[in-house]
């Protein structure tokens, strides 16, 4: 309503980050109807809410097949386009918690970490690339329905409990700030209310008191999720 776009230009696909087979053909797609790209946001993924101890292993290879195998697949394929023009930008949305640990989301966190390592990786490798840019936005707790659809301790139960989301970022802050983030080709941010910045500070330059921090938390976090009061969402995501 606000804009000039017309239907030519919206065009709509349904993607299955699992598919990895669908993602060439997803890919040629869009340059078929718009003749390039841009921009490629990998925004797709799901979170944890079980202790390492009581979940199957099948939920940690579920996890990393989506969160990481899924967003590099769609990368390459849009990567090798934008190596061609020499020009585009490559945003992820990663998490705060790529950058730090919590309790009760052990293989979302290694999901996390894994995409930080990569892009960070992938940076290095397009030197030659001034003007391919890799951008990694780290948000904390933002309204959204990744409450409701997050990784217990087997593949076949769902969260019962998805809690008051009303201290979280507003979804549409964390949206403008990700795109003042894109503009500016800042190569990470984080996206946080306090206290989590605070915390995310915390972790990259004083770690041992993080530690002592998160393993006091952790403690009391561990023992309300237990006994089933805890809030699913109470540290950063």
């Amino acid at each position: 309503e606000i804009s000039s776009l017309s239907e030519k230009d919206i065009l709509v696909l349904r993607l299955d980050l699992t598919d990895r087979s669908s993602h060439e053909a997803a890919t040629n797609s869009v340059l078929k109807h718009f003749g390039k790209i841009d921009i490629l946001v990998n925004n797709g993924g799901r979170s944890q809410r079980s202790l390492f101890v009581d979940t199957n292993l099948d939920v940690y290879s579920a996890i990393i097949e989506l969160n990481y195998l899924g967003t590099i697949s769609l990368t390459k394929h849009v990567l090798n386009h934008m190596v061609q023009r020499k020009k585009g930008k490559i945003v992820t949305v990663s998490s705060v918690m790529g950058i730090m640990g919590a309790p009760l989301a052990t293989g979302y966190c290694a999901s996390k970490h894994a995409l930080q390592g990569f892009f960070n990786s992938l940076r290095t490798e397009l030197t030659d690339y001034p003007e391919i840019s890799i951008i990694q936005i780290c948000p904390g707790p933002v309204q959204s329905q990744i409450i409701q659809n997050v990784f217990t301790e087997n593949l076949a139960k769902s969260i019962e409990n998805s809690g008051d989301q009303s201290h979280k970022m507003p979804t549409d802050r964390c949206a403008r700030l990700t795109l003042v983030s894109v503009a500016n080709d800042v190569k990470e941010a984080w996206i946080s209310d306090q206290p989590y910045l605070a915390v995310c500070y915390l972790w990259q330059y004083a770690p041992t008191w993080a530690w002592r921090l998160m393993n006091r938390m952790g403690r009391r976090r561990i023992q309300n999720f237990k006994s089933g009061l805890v809030s699913v969402q109470c540290v950063p995501l």
